[in-house]
């Protein structure tokens, strides 16, 4: 599998041209295809910098031309969630006819448009690369190979793995903040880079303080980390009783 990471400019995508009017970005990573009609609707979320870049981001939006059809969703402050309906761009026509596939989210800001894509086969990838570059502005910013064994790795373990994003999604911006600084100032390093005091002091705070954020991190992500190495260890187990029933059986 050929997983790449596109920096892309298309000049026929609605979200794109609004993002080069207005402060305002996209984030989506749902995308459903109609073969009948070759339209592609998603659920976006539309992020502006105020409320007021927000509303002139969506009637942008809602006037442009390839536009198929628009509902909102919610919407709150600045943030807002809609369903959209586009024709298909040309870079997407090229990337669905070189058999290539969605693979993870897409963020949409400033005039551009980081893609998530991969593909089954080495050669296609080269084949849409070819092909884009005929028609569209775009930057390879990650180009991955990512091997069978690899990839039914990530399938089997992919509940395991979301319990994990989730136990980060919890922690609080203080939280994440001081394990991050503690992470970068040697903190858990031998010998240590800093000390308890020196964490406190990157946030104006108690020594107890940093300890307790630090503490409660800890507690959130090695609960988790914990939890994905017994996962992982159960599934090698279930694989090699199966190997060697496989073995006996022969």
């Amino acid at each position: 599998m050929k997983a790449l990471k596109l920096d892309m400019v298309q000049y026929d995508c609605p979200y794109i041209r609004t993002t080069r009017t207005h402060n305002v970005a996209f984030r989506t990573q749902h995308w459903d295809f109609n073969q009948a009609d070759r339209t592609l609707e998603t659920r976006l979320l539309a992020i502006g910098e105020t409320p007021t870049e927000l509303h002139g981001a969506l009637e942008t939006l809602e006037g442009h031309e390839m536009l198929r059809g628009y509902e909102l969703l919610s919407r709150k402050q600045n943030t807002a969630l809609l369903r959209s309906r586009i024709d298909e761009t040309d870079a997407m026509q090229t990337i669905r006819r070189n058999d290539g596939y969605v693979t993870g989210p897409f963020v949409i800001r400033n005039g551009s448009e980081i893609w998530n894509v991969g593909f089954d086969r080495p050669m296609k990838a080269d084949d849409a690369l070819s092909e884009l570059d005929g028609s569209n502005e775009f930057t390879v910013q990650g180009d991955d190979s990512i091997q069978i064994d690899d990839f039914f790795d990530i399938l089997q373990n992919v509940e395991s793995l979301g319990a994990m994003l989730r136990a980060l999604q919890n922690l609080t911006d203080r939280e994440r903040e001081t394990l991050e600084i503690a992470v970068e100032k040697g903190y858990f390093s031998t010998p240590r880079g800093t000390t308890l005091d020196g964490v406190a002091e990157e946030f104006d705070i108690s020594k107890m303080g940093a300890s307790k954020n630090l503490r409660r991190s800890q507690r959130k992500v090695l609960r988790q980390v914990v939890q994905v190495m017994n996962d992982v260890e159960a599934q090698m187990e279930l694989q090699e009783e199966a190997a060697d029933s496989q073995w006996t059986e022969k």
